[in-house]
Formats: C-alpha cells, structure tokens, sequence
C-alpha cells in the first residue's frame, strides 16, 4: 500500500540539496520517511535536529533509549518504527529475550530501571497524564537530566509514530 502522498521529489533548490546532504550526513540514507518530510523543508530540518538530539547527544544508555522507542512503536502500532529500530536496539546490546518482552505485559525479564521507564512509556503514551506514582518510581533513576530525555524520547518518537501512521509511511 503506498504512502498517502508521494515522496518528495529529489531536491533541485539549495536549500533542498543541503537539507538532504545534511539527512544523509546524520543517517547515511534519506529513508521513506525523510523522503515525506522534505515536503516541508522546515519541518524536515527541525525534525532532523530533534530527533539527531535525541538519538545522538543525550546521556541516556543507549539500550534504554531503544527499549522506549520500540516499546512506543509497539503501543502505537508503528511497524515500519519497529522494524526501523530492530537494528538499533541489538547494536545496542538488548538481549533478544527483551526485544520479545517488549510486545507484551510481562515486563519480568526487565531491570528496575527498565520497568520503571517502560511504564512510565505505556502512561504517557497511552493516557498522557501519567500517575504521581508511575512518576515518582522514574525519578528514582534519574536526575533531573534523565528525566527531560526519558521523557522528550517517549515523546519524541511519539510523534515519530503518529506521523508515520497519520500518512501510512512504510
């Protein structure tokens, strides 16, 4: 099934050829999602830079980092998020046994740090509001740091789902 709109074009304008050197530079490739974004070469570019934010510049393990995003794309149904970070989270070091947990309820083979992060994840993901107590158990992981980039990650890749699935980019 094809995309709800078409990829952009390749780009012919200098502001398009360095938003797409700049994409390839951060990524190695420009993805069909990039492809969508660079529509809006604003949006495409302030996209790159969060999410580079996200992925690359914060202190977050990256094994944790992994574990959100695809436990996001699993609440919100995003396979092509999923599939996209299947490579990410086993560079990461996460143990296959993990990957599998991560579909389901039963977070038993996770950490304290993990289970609390992966709740956290599913309330503010799932109901947004998340409960005082799911909070507090986060903050015990981490400093206030921590906390921005737990949160701008479940956040972040939030948005990441809803647009792929908003124009079914696969």
């Amino acid at each position: 099934m094809p995309t709800r709109i078409d990829p952009a074009p390749p780009a012919t304008t200098p502001q398009g050829i360095a938003a797409e050197a700049q994409i390839l530079a951060s990524r190695g490739q420009i993805t069909p999602l990039y492809r969508v974004l660079l529509h809006s070469l604003p949006i495409a570019q302030g996209w790159e830079a969060l999410l580079t934010a996200v992925r690359q510049q914060t202190a977050l393990d990256p094994a944790l980092r992994e574990l959100i995003i695809l436990r996001v794309a699993v609440l919100n149904r995003a396979d092509y998020e999923y599939e996209a970070h299947l490579p990410y989270a086993r560079q990461a070091g996460i143990p296959e046994r993990k990957i599998a947990a991560v579909k389901g309820t039963d977070l038993s083979d996770f950490n304290d740090t993990e289970r609390a992060v992966l709740d956290y994840t599913d309330a503010l993901t799932r109901q947004v509001q998340v409960d005082a107590a799911i909070f507090e158990r986060v903050r015990g992981h981490f400093d206030p740091r921590g906390l921005v980039e737990v949160t701008a990650t479940i956040a972040a890749y939030n948005m990441v789902s809803r647009f792929l699935i908003g124009l079914d980019v696969h």
